[in-house]
């Protein structure tokens, strides 16, 4: 495996944990982490990286190893400014290479729309936002979010590191031993009771009580001008949160095509964390779309 290291560095008033792959000087490649998750995720795509690469991932606030936000809800735009200030850390006033997974990508894919000169390519993995919703659905989201303030939500505690990875295992049926046993000691820490715990505020538990806004997004995609490959994976499960299977082809689709440029690779043999089943593959179609060539 290629060696990591860690800085921590303060964004907006919490100390933030950035991992950072390969020498110092080399082509700089950010990378975002989905919800629940945290940045040594992208391990095993790095280790297949076949050029040399600074890869930048930062642990999202109140995941991994930094520090938990202050409000007892998190909220998306903290996450654009988070990474605003991230970039202009560790890239000055640069075009960046940004990849994000999932809410990473998300995030990723939002960013771009806003800040044009800052992307000079965008990699979209399985980042292509939540359903579409209704005005009419915001009294009852805002009753839930009521509702679930009144109970403190927790994270379930695991008896062992090894109970971890059987648990990644049983989230990702494809994820081998090795990967799972890796994952499981940055996914989560021992307490001082011996319990293993996640490595993730419960306040993210918590329904967000502004419904999310695909056409909010949808205009945002629609100003990006940078080149954006956006990667699906073949037994993706992101109609369970998309409106269904039948909804969620041509609602992706749909979104693609608000994207000026914009390439479409579908992976093979991989759900939705197409990054720990095949890595090997996604590594070279990153590199492909970076390098300009043909994807």
């Amino acid at each position: 495996m290629k060696v990591s290291q860690s800085d921590f560095i303060q964004v907006r008033g919490l100390r933030y944990h950035i991992r950072r792959w390969g020498r110092p000087d080399a082509p700089q490649l950010f990378m975002l982490h989905g919800w629940m998750d945290v940045s040594a995720s992208f391990q095993f795509v790095v280790d297949c990286l076949a050029q040399d690469w600074q890869v930048i991932a930062p642990d999202w606030r109140g995941f991994g190893l930094t520090q938990r936000g202050p409000a007892d809800v998190y909220w998306f735009p903290d996450y654009l400014a988070d990474l605003d200030a991230i970039l202009q850390h560790y890239a000055g006033q640069e075009s960046v290479n940004l990849l994000g997974h999932s809410m990473g990508g998300y995030i990723a894919g939002l960013y771009a729309g806003v800040r044009l000169q800052r992307i000079n390519k965008l990699i979209n993995l399985e980042g292509f936002g939540p359903a579409v919703s209704q005005p009419d659905q915001a009294p009852g989201r805002y009753a839930k979010w009521l509702d679930a303030l009144r109970v403190a939500p927790v994270m379930h505690g695991y008896a062992s590191e090894a109970a971890v990875a059987e648990r990644l295992k049983k989230n990702n049926p494809r994820l081998t031993n090795a990967r799972a046993a890796f994952l499981a000691q940055y996914w989560a820490s021992e307490t001082s009771s011996g319990k293993w715990e996640i490595l993730g505020d419960p306040a993210h538990k918590l329904i967000n009580p502004v419904l999310p806004k695909v056409d909010e997004m949808l205009a945002c995609w629609r100003q990006i001008h940078a080149p954006v490959l956006c990667v699906e994976a073949e037994d993706t499960d992101l109609w369970r949160w998309m409106g269904g299977k039948d909804v969620m082809r041509a609602e992706v689709d749909r979104r693609i095509a608000c994207l000026a440029d914009a390439r479409l690779v579908m992976i093979a043999e991989a759900g939705h964390m197409l990054h720990h089943d095949q890595p090997q593959l996604l590594a070279e179609t990153i590199e492909r779309f970076l390098a300009d060539q043909k994807t």
